[in-house]
């Protein structure tokens, strides 16, 4: 039995997209011309959207930061997400979508990977767009404070 957390993409044009944002992708399976299935190992960070159009217009826009998890570990059920994760973001609707897309915009413009920013980051952003608040930025001096506060839990 594998430990790593598989998660099945999608691309129907106009129809069904689903794709990672951000992540470290160990593994990758094509099953089709339009479904892959890749897989993370435990512990990563990754950011999975999920958009559904009908003749009418979008039925769905989804967005998930999840955390890979170990085994035993207690996790959400996530659609596609095979077991599943540990949620530090998950908001639906287009313009919660597009604030938590230009979130992670800002952070790879500092120079910064998303999926080595500090799990509490996204559990802000996540709480901040809940309530229709602007999350804060997250900075190169945040981010330098997680890597030191990372390191000394080790």
């Amino acid at each position: 039995m594998s430990t790593r957390t598989t998660i099945e993409l999608t691309w129907i044009e106009g129809r069904v997209e689903r794709w990672l944002r951000f992540g470290r992708i160990v593994q990758d399976t094509i099953t089709s011309r339009s479904v892959s299935v890749v897989g993370v190992d435990p512990g990563s960070i990754f950011a999975f959207i999920r958009w559904t159009a009908n003749d009418y217009g979008t039925v769905e826009s989804r967005i998930d930061i999840l955390r890979a998890i170990n085994p035993c570990e207690r996790y959400s059920t996530v659609p596609f997400v095979t077991p599943g994760g540990a949620s530090l973001l998950r908001l639906s609707g287009w313009p919660k979508v597009e604030a938590v897309l230009l979130s992670i915009d800002q952070i790879e413009a500092e120079g910064i990977a998303p999926e080595y920013v500090c799990p509490d980051h996204w559990r802000h952003v996540h709480n901040r767009l809940s309530c229709n608040l602007e999350p804060r930025p997250y900075t190169p001096f945040r981010h330098k404070a997680w890597l030191k506060r990372r390191a000394l839990a080790s």
